[in-house]
C-alpha cells in the first residue's frame, strides 16, 4: 500500500489501466469535541481532498465506499450526512462530479454487527461478555469479509475507487494483488492521533464525572 507523501512519487503513466482504490481514515467531527480538536478535524478533511485532487491525477475517482452506509446514492448520502457531515461534503462532491456512492454495508449484516456491539457494553458477567465478544468477532469477521467481496468486485479495470473507513477495519480487509491501493494520511491525522494521546486521561475523567 503507498501512502500519500510518504514514498517517492511514481509517474501518473504507470497506473494506466490498473484498479486504484484511495483509502481515506474516517474521522468523525462531534459537537461535544474541545475547539482545538474540531479544527484539526475540519483541517484534516480539507487537507484530505486536496491530497485526492492530486491523486486523481492517476484516475478520477468514479466508485466511493463508506462505513455505516447500506443504501446506495441519495439514500446513501443521507446515511452518511447523520453520521459524519465532513465525509458527506467530499463525497457530494464527488458525486457532482460524475462518481457513483455504493452500498458497502449489507444491512442486515450490519445491523447484527451493532447489536452485538451494542450488548458488549452492558454486560457484566463474565460468561455473557465472551458469549457475546464471539457473536460480535463472528459479525466482524463476515463485515470485513463482505468489503473485501463487494469492493474488489465493483472496481472495473482502469476504474479508480475511495474508501473511506476506519483504521481498525481497513486493516483487516485483505486487498486484491491487482488493486492499487493508496493510503491517504493529511498531516493533519498524526496531530489528531497525538491530540487524543495527549488528552485521553482529560477526556476520561470529564467522563467519570458527568456518568
Amino acid at each position: 500500500m503507498a501512502e500519500l507523501g510518504k514514498i517517492e512519487r511514481p509517474t501518473v503513466e504507470s497506473f494506466e489501466g490498473k484498479r486504484k482504490l484511495y483509502t481515506v481514515p474516517n474521522i468523525y467531527p462531534l459537537k461535544e469535541f474541545p475547539q482545538e480538536l474540531s479544527r484539526l478535524i475540519d483541517r484534516y478533511w480539507q487537507e484530505v481532498e486536496e491530497q485526492l485532487l492530486r491523486l486523481e491525477s492517476a484516475g478520477k475517482i468514479a466508485k466511493i465506499f463508506c462505513e455505516n452506509v447500506y443504501s446506495e446514492g441519495e439514500k446513501g448520502l443521507k446515511i452518511l450526512k447523520k453520521t459524519n457531515e465532513r465525509a458527506f461534503d467530499l463525497v457530494r462532491k464527488k458525486l457532482d462530479e460524475g462518481a457513483a456512492l455504493l452500498s458497502l454495508e449489507d444491512r442486515e449484516l450490519y445491523a447484527t454487527y451493532l447489536d452485538w456491539r451494542n450488548c458488549l457494553t452492558i454486560v457484566q458477567t463474565e460468561e455473557v461478555f465472551n458469549t457475546v465478544f464471539n457473536a460480535f468477532q463472528e459479525a466482524f469477521k463476515k463485515r470485513i469479509e463482505r468489503f473485501q467481496e463487494f469492493i474488489d468486485k465493483n472496481i472495473s479495470e482502469g476504474e479508480a475507487g475511495l474508501l473511506i473507513i476506519s483504521d481498525e477495519e481497513r486493516l483487516k480487509i485483505q486487498f486484491p494483488q491487482n488493486l492499487e491501493v493508496f493510503l491517504v494520511t493529511p498531516p493533519s491525522y498524526d496531530d489528531i492521533i497525538r491530540w487524543f494521546r495527549d488528552n485521553m486521561d482529560k477526556l476520561s475523567r470529564k467522563a467519570v464525572q458527568s456518568s
